[in-house]
């Protein structure tokens, strides 16, 4: 049982990226436990999101293995897209379908993917609509919502799939700011449900109030991690100093 239980949701050994001679991420070793809150933090450019897209490749890794619930995800017989279906992705842009309804846009995977009936997939998506206060949008079109309104849908389109973790990528960075508590709101949520969440952020006070562990990228490298308590409140590494320095 208890081994079970300490198996990791998501193990990465040696990660490597490279873009032509650019070598972005530099042997990433990172344990995420089923339940966890993870937020990656650094400066512009430290491979943070490239981090984030390689999880699921939609960046592929230049060498290292990713393990995804046990399994291999890296492995080219492996098949990336079943395994997508459980890992829940956010990104900067909604990319929600312009010519659908926020209906049409939430029930198309269930439906394509997983087989689900059109009645069991807008159940859940209305569900979930109610739980992110937008019920009544369901028959708009994206066009017609806030941006805010259009991360919310976002992040519901990821959970009507059921995912086993959710991925962020600077969900709040493309929002005006009136708008960026209504989805942040929304994540945390999630966290107190124990929804397991790797979120890749510029909002620090967020990270501090839900993260159970913050870990600070820099060239590459994760450099040094901690729960947010002792991460903000006492950073060791002096480039992670000088970050927090200037960002808080």
């Amino acid at each position: 049982m208890s081994d079970n239980v300490q198996k990791p949701l998501i193990q990465v050994e040696n990660l490597e990226k490279r873009f032509g001679d650019l070598h972005v991420l530099k042997g990433v070793n990172v344990k995420i436990q089923k339940g966890d809150v993870v937020f990656v933090v650094g400066p512009s450019g430290s491979g943070k999101s490239t981090f984030l897209r390689c999880l699921n490749r939609l960046e592929e890794p230049t060498a290292g293995k990713i393990f995804f619930e046990g399994v291999d995800i890296t492995d080219p017989k492996t098949d990336i897209d079943r395994h997508r279906q459980k890992m829940g992705m956010v990104f900067q842009q909604f990319n929600l379908f312009p010519h659908m309804t926020i209906m049409k846009n939430l029930t198309i995977a269930p439906t394509k993917l997983q087989g689900k009936s059109q009645e069991e997939a807008e159940e859940t998506a209305i569900q979930l609509l109610k739980r992110v206060g937008l019920a009544d949008r369901a028959d708009a079109y994206p066009s017609q919502l806030s941006g805010g309104q259009k991360q919310r849908i976002a992040i519901v389109r990821s959970l009507c799939m059921k995912p086993d973790v959710m991925l962020f990528d600077e969900p709040t960075s493309a929002l005006d700011p009136e708008m960026v508590g209504e989805v942040l709101s929304v994540m945390r949520d999630l966290a107190e449900e124990k929804m397991t969440m790797v979120v890749v952020t510029h909002e620090m006070g967020f990270a501090r109030e839900v993260a159970t562990r913050v870990m600070f990228m820099d060239e590459g490298y994760f450099v040094e991690e901690n729960e947010p308590g002792e991460f903000f409140g006492h950073p060791k590494n002096e480039r992670l100093k000088n970050f927090l320095s200037k960002v808080l």
